[in-house]
């Protein structure tokens, strides 16, 4: 009694966390300035972590198993994941550019798991034997956490991808409307023009630069981030190909969520290939990890709506690794 009174505590208190922390986010985004707000939001990210941290240990403690036997359990878990994600690299770097990334992700998982889903899925349920092992710590917890290290990395190569598209884009209007007004206008127009160019030079230098230097620090940090959550996802699958012999006989049988999520090791793997070759950085290795982005959710969240294969019990109502 005491542990699902202090359970219901912690969840109504994590949540209410979660709503004020994105109240904040949303205010920081459209206030820069007041440097309070980005304090506060750190620190909502910190009171975030260690309620949800409450939350898993209640459940643990009270259901004698660790805290991942259904849909609702996994997704706090990587709500979690999220939140160590955005304070290890705010004790990396003090800026955070990642929050943008991880805090949205954290609230926004968070949300969903605490009101997107009927309060029969909150419920911990009994582990079935196949999950009755020690391999389960290791395992689900390597993949979830893999999955929000791949998702973050993700979504910083595809905000890449949006920023030198937009470049480009730019660039290239630019120079139309230019030759446009120097074919139409005639010479005299055409040197206004070019006059003009010269003395904002030094402005879209700037400006240029700038983005030079954040595509570079997305590229930079997507590769290092996506390079932890590969590592993670090699751990857990190697992890679950022990557990799978153990418990089935055989180390692997292409289930459609062993599939998937060799699928998602070999997207990934594909990226760490094209970083390794300086002709297909950039643009292309951030297209791969796009691509990624989609085959991650396909295989955590979209494999278990089928309810099929050696993992149904991973389905709807139960572990979701």
């Amino acid at each position: 009694m005491i542990f699902e009174t202090l359970e219901h505590i912690l969840t109504h208190l994590s949540f209410s966390i979660i709503s004020i922390v994105i109240t904040i986010h949303f205010m920081t985004l459209l206030v820069h300035e007041v440097i309070g707000l980005r304090n506060s939001l750190e620190k909502g990210m910190i009171a975030t972590f260690f309620s949800i941290t409450g939350l898993l240990v209640t459940r643990w403690i009270f259901s004698r198993h660790f805290p991942l036997s259904n849909l609702y359990e996994s997704l706090i878990f990587l709500s979690w994941s999220f939140s160590i994600i955005h304070i290890v690299y705010k004790i990396w770097n003090h800026k955070n550019d990642l929050s943008a990334i991880t805090a949205p992700s954290a609230i926004f998982t968070h949300g969903f798991a605490t009101s997107g889903l009927s309060s029969e899925m909150h419920q911990s349920s009994i582990l079935v034997p196949a999950l009755q092992s020690q391999w389960l710590i290791m395992h689900v917890s390597m993949m979830l956490l893999s999955y929000a290290a791949l998702l973050c990395g993700s979504l910083l190569s595809v905000a890449f991808l949006v920023i030198t598209f937009r470049k480009n884009i730019d660039s290239f209007c630019k120079s139309k409307i230019f030759l446009i007004k120097s074919f139409f206008f005639g010479k005299i127009e055409y040197l206004n023009e070019k006059k003009s160019v010269f003395k904002h030079t030094s402005f879209l230098s700037f400006r240029n630069y700038y983005k030079y230097q954040l595509t570079q620090h997305l590229d930079y940090w997507s590769y290092r981030v996506i390079s932890l959550g590969f590592t993670f996802l090699t751990i857990g699958i190697l992890s679950g190909a022990v557990w799978a012999n153990e418990a089935w006989g055989s180390y692997w049988n292409w289930d459609p969520k062993e599939t998937w999520a060799f699928i998602t090791w070999t997207i990934f793997a594909i990226y760490s290939h094209t970083r390794k070759n300086q002709s297909l950085q950039g643009t292309n290795s951030a297209f791969v990890a796009s691509i990624g982005f989609l085959i991650i959710w396909i295989c955590y969240f979209g494999i278990n709506l089928l309810g099929i294969g050696l993992h149904s019990y991973g389905s709807f109502t139960l572990m979701s690794n």
